[in-house]
């Protein structure tokens, strides 16, 4: 190739000047923010049948609970008869009622009222 021709054409063989391209982006239709779900109190009842100490241990096992969380709602269950154990949505309300049933605690779930 000649050096006019190479001129021409933008200089030498195998370099170009291109500029990278950035692909397009779809937009996608504005969708409203998630809904926040309603929140439920999970229960823990007091019962004649399970020691204390199993109690904490269950609690401890299927929540997030530490120990000393989980003997103090224990307590307050014994004294009064029910503690509140943990707020969430309802569907994992009514799964810790069935989780603790297995254990055979008795735990309820009701919608939390705001």
């Amino acid at each position: 190739m000649s050096e006019q021709d190479k001129k021409q054409s933008g200089g030498d063989e195998g370099s170009y000047n291109a500029v990278p391209v950035k692909p397009r982006r779809e937009r996608l239709p504005k969708q409203p923010p998630p809904r926040v779900l309603p929140p439920w109190k999970v229960i823990l009842h007091n019962d004649d049948v399970n020691e204390m100490d199993r109690v904490v241990e269950v609690i401890c096992l299927l929540t997030r609970l530490s120990k000393q969380e989980a003997a103090a709602r224990m307590e307050e269950a014994h004294k009064s008869g029910s503690a509140l154990l943990l707020v969430t949505h309802q569907e994992r309300a009514e799964l810790y009622v069935e989780q603790f049933a297995t254990y055979t605690l008795t735990v309820t779930a009701e919608p939390e009222v705001i």
